[in-house]
């Protein structure tokens, strides 16, 4: 997979987990929350990889 193909894949990944945990904890949270924690998410997603490359 190439770069462009692995933020995809996180982008998709993080927003569908972001709409279901927004929905499960706090319901009454609009779109913005939902598209934070989105971006939140594919961000730790790039800060594990970024540590566990610098671990090796």
């Amino acid at each position: 997979m190439n770069q462009i193909q692995i933020f995809i894949f996180r982008a998709i990944l993080g927003g569908i987990l972001a709409v279901v945990l927004t929905r499960i904890f706090r319901p009454e949270a609009g779109p913005p929350a939902i598209v934070g924690l989105g971006v939140i998410l594919v961000g730790l997603a790039y800060v594990f990889e970024y540590l566990r490359k610098k671990k090796s």
